[in-house]
Order: C-alpha cells, then sequence, then structure tokens
C-alpha cells in the first residue's frame, strides 16, 4: 500500500519537476522473475527507475543510505542494504529471494554512478543472481537524472526499457557465459543511451 501510494506521488512529482518521459514498457513481462539492469547517473536513478516501471521494483542500495528513519522508509519502497566492496553474501541470498518469488530486481551493473555521463565497465558476476534465478533481463537507460553536472534548473529525465534477453536454455552458469552476457547488455544499454541524446 506504502509503495503504492508513494509511487503515485512520485509519477506526479516527476512529471512535473523532472519533465519524465518514459518508453518502452510493453518490454516488460506482467509476471515472472524479472530484473531491470540500468546504467546509473545520479541518486535519483532508483525512484525514477521504480516509477517508471510497470511493476514493483527491489533495489540494492549501498548500507551507509540506511540511517535511522530513512533506512525503514527505503525499506517500505523495496531497497535492501548492500555491503560494498566485497561479496556480501546476505544481500546476494535476499536478491536472490527476490527473484525465486517470481518479483523485479534492479541493478546497476556499473556497481556505481558515472561521474561524466558515459556507461562504465560493468561489475563481474552483475548478471549472477538473473542467471541463478533463469530471470529475464530488461536492458534499460536513464538519461537527465545528473541535474548537478547538466547544469540545468528543469531537467528533463528519460527513461527506456529495451527489449528482453535470456539466458540459454541448458546452459551452465559460468564466467564466461556472465562475461558474454554482460558485454551484450552493456553494449544493448549503450546503444539505448545513443537514442536519447
Amino acid at each position: 500500500m506504502f509503495y503504492a501510494i508513494t509511487k503515485i506521488i512520485f509519477k506526479v512529482v516527476f512529471k512535473i519537476l523532472l519533465r519524465l518521459e518514459v518508453s518502452g514498457t510493453e518490454n516488460i513481462p506482467a509476471k515472472g522473475p524479472l530484473v531491470i539492469a540500468s546504467n546509473h547517473l545520479s541518486l535519483l536513478d532508483p525512484p525514477v527507475l521504480g516509477t517508471a516501471a510497470t511493476r514493483k521494483v527491489n533495489f540494492m542500495a549501498k548500507q551507509e543510505l540506511f540511517v535511522p528513519i530513512l533506512g525503514d522508509i527505503y525499506k517500505a519502497l523495496g531497497a535492501f542494504p548492500v555491503k560494498r566492496g566485497g561479496a556480501d553474501r546476505n544481500a546476494i541470498k535476499h536478491g536472490l529471494d527476490i527473484l525465486q518469488r517470481g518479483d523485479v530486481l534492479a541493478i546497476f551493473p556499473e556497481g556505481t554512478r558515472s561521474k561524466t555521463g558515459n556507461l562504465g565497465k560493468a561489475e563481474p558476476g552483475a548478471l549472477m543472481m538473473a542467471g541463478k534465478a533463469q530471470a529475464v533481463i530488461i536492458p534499460a537507460c536513464i538519461a537527465g537524472t545528473d541535474i548537478k553536472r547538466c547544469g540545468r534548473l528543469w531537467p528533463k529525465v528519460k527513461v527506456v526499457f529495451g527489449k528482453p534477453m535470456y539466458f540459454p536454455e541448458g546452459q551452465t552458469i559460468n564466467k564466461e557465459l556472465l562475461k558474454e552476457l554482460t558485454d551484450e547488455l552493456m553494449q544493448r544499454i549503450a546503444e539505448l543511451q545513443k537514442g536519447l541524446r
């Protein structure tokens, strides 16, 4: 209930203040385990992506954001903490649980915000949870949320969702396959980014 009400409020606020435009939502499957993988420009990206998506989205967020009161709000909105700088087994398990119950997990494969607006290198194993849960992967791209860098008082934010990607059936999930799919994913995000410029 809290998530649904907050999403409605964000939708109105983002439409007015950020002039939010969303396309490609028809590519988001209505049900089943799903990973939405997007570029990352600013702290606005999670709420913007969650508002743009047609399903409830869960996010990994750095542990430092989960301070008293705000942390409870983030959790109610589908975020959960992750310790950066190493493999956080609890966060990985929580992410897998989300996918295995058929819900949506959003990830930022670069692992951190881009300071230039250009795509960075994806973290190894960014798609590992998607592979283990045999989740559909939707590449996504956000433009315009890096307001300070762009220097605009009234930004125009755009979100586009690309065509689904699937893990090959019957193939063992190993480092080589994950690298191949991660490279393809980043290429697709780069193509979406070109279309937003």
